[in-house]
């Protein structure tokens, strides 16, 4: 909804389903108990602003209504589990989890999606996973130096897995060094963090950050009737996005498993395969790779001085997505699964309080090793269930509306419930993850496209008009069938878009004034399926749907990509703009292949690309089939960067930068030739209503996305 338009009101019906689901689960004040624990700070700012000072990037005021909450009962808005979950992840502050000694650890929730962990060194502080932006991480260490009066500089670094609000914010923590760590700062992340890191915010980046303004949806008002946070947090900060480049990989070269000769009695657990170690000023910290489980690449950290363990994010107070809706590569709950088996093993008994970078801690050791064990038999329960019903024949939405919930030992816990993953669309992600997308049903083999689908099932309930009367009549029934009425207008709104090239359907006239009707209704029921949602996520799509239903979309906010930019090898350079070739034009104008030698003096390293049957092919130093090098550039890895940052001016970058004499060629024209076949993403491509026909469509921003 617009700031201008009256919000729309929940139906009876979403009003008391919201009411009940309360009644559901036994109640509880420990989650609001461990929540407020060890308060030591609240933010001192009512923004954050972004480091010029002409954006907000993250606001604490417009959450106070969550905060403020208390005892109140739900809005008939809100499912009344979602309200009670926003309220404790609108907690912001600072929290000491646990202390002995010299030796404490900190947090700061409530500055970003995720937590920023402190954890005090002899001589400095080392930090676990800097939230998503600069000026957040910023804040938030500035917090801590404010209510413990520590200056001591940041001798530690530590990344649990490659989400970017895990590790986004790295260079705010050096902000009176203009950004630039110290020189020997170690900064310690999983094996393989740095491939997925570049491989989700890259490859698919323009993708992702498209609908992770759904998912998350910053731009929605933040009340009753908008956004009330995420399931896993509130919402992801938008400031500048950077990385400080891992220097030590847990279970890379540098270190792997420690033998059990060589395992020390002041690691307090006993000795176990595959565990590694290591001590960061003075912090002895074990750790347990877990690969596979919330993330590709995934570590838990337990520290033994403090018998404290960081479940980085594979135990959390939500069920978590095994595939995010954002898009994502599809998560293993099995692995999952077993690897909090592991934790429980290794860990159980010598803990005192288990924490992650989201929610807030769990103390005792009975409440951990249940909690843990809940978590674990969450997703084995999901795994285990979902292949059982794929191995009976059923589809994956089938399958989902089978599984609607966990049994009662499981849902009666709060955090199990699906505030960010849900059972629904888990048990598809599970289905897509062992058999694919196809159902096997030949009928869904060659599906029609939207459009095309539009137009014959519009012109099958007799035409627009018709189709819009269908639709009203299933948002009207009692009970309503929002989920009907949802698809009948979906096509009626696709009906009235240009049909795809190869389609066989002509375009599809849809009067404007059905087309408007349908649109408007289709506002309101993704509406009332939004706050009928226990899901946050499910809640921000719908609502942020149903916005753009009646707004135009707004470009993503740029959070910058230099800093990945950097990190880049050159063959996910190469990889990167090979994704941005236009193949099938490439494949039919050149029939002859180019190919471009590439040196860069910087790292004295040497690569072939050839364009050839659309696909732009990397080779690292040379490549015996091509014969004759159609280009040689010469340049220094800076300027490799700054062509990877032009974004759609790659081209005319590259020839000012030749022009320049940065960059040598002795044949810029063939180079040229490939830049030709270039095409960048719009970033606001419509999701609930068709494309428009907007063909060379040049958007600004990285080539990497």
């Amino acid at each position: 909804m617009t700031a201008e338009s009256e919000p729309i009101q929940p139906t009876p019906s979403v009003a008391e389903a919201n009411r009940r689901t309360i009644e559901t689960i036994p109640p509880s004040s420990e989650d609001f108990q461990d929540a407020s624990r060890g308060l030591l700070a609240v933010p001192d700012v009512p923004v954050i602003l972004s480091r010029d000072g002409k954006q907000t990037v993250w606001d604490f005021v417009q959450y106070d209504f969550l905060r403020e909450a208390g005892d109140e009962a739900a809005p008939s808005s809100v499912n009344a589990s979602l309200w009670r979950q926003g309220s404790l992840t609108a907690q912001a502050g600072l929290y000491q989890v646990t202390a002995r000694g010299p030796r404490a650890v900190y947090q700061v929730r409530g500055y970003d999606l995720s937590n920023m962990t402190i954890i005090t060194g002899d001589t400095g502080l080392v930090i676990v996973d800097p939230l998503t932006s600069f000026e957040t991480a910023q804040a938030a260490l500035q917090l801590y130096r404010s209510a413990t009066e520590d200056s001591r500089p940041i001798t530690g670094l530590l990344y649990t897995h490659p989400h970017v609000d895990h590790f986004g914010g790295s260079r705010g923590l050096f902000a009176d060094r203009n950004g630039n760590p110290p020189l020997g700062l170690k900064v310690y992340a999983p094996q393989d963090f740095l491939d997925h890191a570049i491989s989700e915010n890259v490859f698919a980046g323009p993708a992702m950050s498209r609908r992770a303004d759904y998912m998350y949806a910053p731009r929605l008002d933040k009340t009753p009737t908008g956004q009330v946070g995420a399931g896993l947090g509130l919402t992801i900060s938008t400031g500048e996005l950077t990385l400080v480049t891992p220097t030590d990989y847990i279970g890379g070269p540098q270190h792997q498993p420690v033998s059990a000769e060589l395992w020390p009695a002041s690691n307090v657990i006993s000795w176990r395969p595959e565990l590694y170690q290591a001590t960061i000023d003075g912090v002895q910290l074990v750790f347990q790779l877990t690969p596979n489980t919330e993330a590709p690449a995934e570590m838990n950290i337990y520290l033994p001085e403090l018998r404290a363990l960081l479940a980085a994010e594979n135990a959390t107070h939500t069920m978590h997505n095994i595939l995010s809706l954002r898009g994502a590569q599809v998560r293993d709950p099995h692995a999952w699964s077993k690897y909090l088996t592991e934790a429980i093993q290794t860990f159980g008994e010598h803990t005192d309080v288990v924490f992650a970078s989201h929610h807030w801690p769990r103390w005792g050791k009975e409440n951990i090793l249940t909690f843990l064990a809940n978590q674990r038999d969450m997703y084995g329960y999901l795994n285990d269930q979902t292949l059982r019903l794929v191995d009976a024949g059923y589809t994956g939405i089938e399958i989902a509306e089978q599984l609607q919930q966990l049994p009662s030992s499981l849902a009666d816990q709060w955090y199990n419930r699906g505030y960010y993953g849900s059972m629904s669309h888990n048990t598809k992600a599970i289905y897509q993850r062992y058999i694919g997308w196809f159902d096997g049903n030949p009928a869904n083999l060659w599906s029609l496209p939207p459009v095309e689908a539009g137009v014959q099932y519009v012109k099958a309930m007799g035409g627009p008009k018709g189709a819009l009367t269908v639709a009203q009549q299933a948002a009207e029934a009692e009970p309503p069938q929002y989920r009907w009425a949802a698809e009948v207008l979906n096509h009626i709104i696709f009906a009235a878009g240009d049909p795809l090239p190869s389609g066989q359907t002509d375009a599809y006239e849809v009067p404007s004034d059905i087309l408007q009707q349908a649109k408007d209704l289709q506002a309101q029921v993704f509406t009332q399926l939004g706050y009928g949602s226990e899901n946050g996520t499910w809640r921000n799509f719908y609502l942020t749907g149903a916005h753009e239903l009646q707004n135009l979309p707004v470009a993503p906010i740029s959070k910058g990509a230099a800093d990945l930019v950097k990190s880049m090898t050159l063959e996910q350079f190469f990889s990167a703009l090979a994704k941005s070739i236009d193949g099938p034009q490439a494949a039919t104008e050149q029939s002859k292949p180019i190919v471009l030698r590439w040196i860069v003096t910087t790292d004295n390293q040497m690569c072939v690309t050839t364009l050839r049957n659309g696909v732009l092919v990397y080779v690292e130093g040379g490549d015996p089939l091509a014969r004759t090098t159609d280009a040689t550039i010469t340049l220094s890895r800076e300027a490799l960067e700054r062509l990877a940052l032009a974004g759609h001016r790659f081209k005319e970058n590259f020839d000012d930068e030749v022009a320049k004499g940065t960059i040598q060629t002795d044949n810029q024209a063939a180079a040229d030739t490939v830049w030709d076949y270039l095409r960048f993403p719009d970033p606001v491509f419509p999701i609930v209503t068709p494309r428009p026909a907007r063909p060379n469509y040049q958007a600004p921003g990285p080539v990497t996305g």
